[in-house]
Order: C-alpha cells, then structure tokens, then sequence
C-alpha cells in the first residue's frame, strides 16, 4: 500500500459522502438546534473501543469548542467502562436530546433512545431517524468520513442559533448578529422568516466545508509522505524488536490517542493510551501539574526503542513538549501529528518525525491527521 493509494480512496469517498449527505446534514443542523433550545443535550454513545473513541470526541467538541464566538452545548459521551450501553442511554436520555450512536452493534441503544423521544442519529442501519452511511467498506475511512460528518454537525447547529425566529419555541430576533463567529459564514443577512434560505446557505457551506478537508487531507498526506513512510518503518522496527506505542493528546486529540491505541491494539500491537486513566492524569495534574500529565507517563511505561505519537493542533501544548522531551531523553523513538505551522514541535525539532498540516481551523486538522495515523497504521502494517 502506497501513501498515494491511501489518499486516492480517501479523496474519492470524502466527495462523494459529504456531496450526497448536504441536503440532510441541512436540515438536521436545524433539529439539533431546536432541541438544544429547548434545553436538550447530545447523549453519544459507542461500544467497541473505536466507537468510544468517537463519542468522547464529538462531546468534547460540543462542551469545549475550540472556535472563538461559539457556544458551548451540553454534551455527554456513553463508552463500555459504564456498563451496557442501552441501559446507560435509558438512565440518562430524556425527549429532547439528541442521541448519536456509534458502531453497527449499537441499535438496542438507538432503539430506548428513539422511545425517549430523542431525535436519533447514527453512520450504520441501526434504526436511527437519521442514519448516513459512508461509501465505503475500508473501516479507516469510514471512521474518518464520519468524523468529518460530526465536526460539520457541530460547526453548523450553530448558524441557526443566530437566526432564532426559525427555532421552534425561541422568540424571533429581528436584529441578526453572527457576533465573533460572522468570518465562518457567508450568510450575514436578516432572513428570520426563510427557512430555506438559510438551509441552502448552511447546505454550501457543507459543501465547501467537504472541499477544504479533502485539500487539507491532500496536503497532509503529500508534503509529508517521506515522513510517513519513515515513521512507519520506525513503528515496525520498534514493534519488531518487542517495542510498544504511547500515545497522547488533549482534548479532541486525546480521542485520536484513544483511537489509534485501539486500531493497533485491533491488530495485536502493543499499545498503551496515555489519556486513558483518569486517576493517573487528575494525581499527576492535582500534585504536579497539568504540563506534567504525559511526561510522567513516559517515565513509567517507556522504555528504549518504544515510539511515541503525539498529537497536537497547534504544537505548542506545553504537556506534549514535556512528554516528547522526556522521550528523547529516554531514547523513546517520537512521532508527532501537528497543525498550524507546526509550532514549537516542528520549528524546535522536538520529535524525531515531525507530519505537519498546515492549517489554523482545529477541526480540518484533526481529520487530516485521522487520515495521517489511518496511514501509518497500514504502512507499518
């Protein structure tokens, strides 16, 4: 497998998925944005260690975002470590949330959510209100389209909070005002009363949202080909030689750390996530400090010739500088996905393979390097 071949499938798919999905996406970012209104929350769920992954992520987005002059929204991730995910969702899902399930076993879940009343979403045949199935069979990109459908999900729900006579049960403001968000959207205008209006407004940028993440994706996968193809032969040597992966992130990228430990677990690798136990990281952050979070936890698990893969956005996350410098010291092997212009990581050489995407909006970055640790997996094989 080639890194061109990888990008092929994925550039092909990613169109057709977003393209085919617009209308709908639409449409659903007006439900969500009604029962948000009414005080209802996001209720995700998922079973298999990668389905976690996605839940944690897009609740993440939803409580914390990331983009200046958006709100925040009530969100919850539902993984196994809870006990049955159905008897999970039926505890907590009341009529106005929203439940987004995860995974082809998740439809017993789907099914207690819909008789909540909860508007249902879900990427496979489980019996959602709203299922989008992406166009192909390879799990890697299917994960990664759907991801990228989430983010999009998230980015949009927000366009019809500022047009709020078109929310059921929000009195209408005549005074339209996108606040600090207005540089996302190109639909500035006061159209209270034209629903469709604004959902063919939200249905472009869905479309120019698809456009961005496939170049971005592009990019990634192209200016740092070389590095990949490295960094995987660095994974297989260590692996080879009984060696194991660490992996960390924050935040959303800690999701990616989650998901990547378990597609190479999935492939019987030894793999341990560094932000998986919350005891360890709370102790550390309580005691010593959050930037202290990871490094501490290459002292303990890491050992000459193991790899680090470290996730950052931006390439200044001061925890990620500290766990990339105590692997260096340790003779740790570091691989680090990054964005913007790679920060400190890239300009300070402070990973041994450094893969860059070059871009400042955290969610494209965030699926390009999907894309990216999707590739070094199969590389290394």
């Amino acid at each position: 497998m080639t890194v061109a071949a990888l990008l092929s499938e994925r550039t092909e798919s990613g169109a057709r998925f977003l393209e085919s999905s617009a209308d709908r996406l639409a449409r659903l970012c007006h439900l969500m944005a009604e029962r948000f209104a009414r005080g209802g929350r996001l209720i995700a769920f998922g079973r298999s260690p990668a389905a976690r992954s996605d839940a944690r992520h897009v609740a993440v987005e939803f409580v914390h975002p990331v983009i200046v002059g958006k709100r925040a929204l009530p969100a919850i991730g539902l993984a196994g470590e809870g006990g049955d995910i159905a008897a999970q969702v039926a505890l907590i899902a009341a009529s106005d949330d929203v439940a987004m399930g995860f995974g082809r076993d998740c439809d017993d879940a789907v099914a207690v959510a819909r008789e909540r009343g909860c508007l249902t979403i879900a990427f496979a045949g489980v019996g959602a209100e709203w299922q989008f199935e992406p166009p192909t069979d390879d799990p890697y990109i299917r994960q990664e389209l759907i991801e990228t459908l989430y983010h999009v999900l998230w980015e949009l729900v927000h366009v019809f909070f500022e047009h709020r006579g078109l929310l059921e049960g929000r009195s209408e403001r005549r005074v339209h005002d996108a606040g600090a968000s207005s540089f996302l959207y190109p639909f500035l205008d006061e159209r209270e009363n034209d629903l469709d209006a604004v959902l063919q407004d939200v249905r472009r940028s869905v479309l120019m949202k698809s456009g961005e993440v496939g170049a971005l994706r592009e990019q990634t996968l192209t200016d740092n080909e070389f590095v990949l193809v490295d960094a995987a032969e660095a994974l297989r040597s260590s692996f080879a030689d009984g060696g194991k992966l660490l992996a960390l992130g924050n935040g959303g990228s800690a999701t990616d750390a989650m998901d990547v430990v378990a597609d190479f677990r999935a492939r019987g690798r030894a793999a341990i996530d560094l932000t998986e136990d919350p005891g360890i990281l709370t102790a550390i952050a309580n005691d010593i400090g959050v930037e202290a979070i990871f490094s501490r936890q290459v002292i303990a698990y890491g050992a000459t010739g193991d790899v680090v893969l470290a996730f950052s956005t931006s390439g200044n996350s001061a925890n990620v500088i500290h766990a990339l410098a105590e692997a260096r010291r340790r003779g740790l092997v570091s691989i680090a996905l990054v964005g913007y212009d790679g920060g400190r990581v890239a300009s300070d050489g402070l990973a041994d393979h450094v893969i860059v995407t070059r871009s400042e909006h955290i969610p494209r970055i965030q699926e390009a390097q999907a894309s990216a640790y999707h590739a070094l997996l199969e590389l290394a094989g």
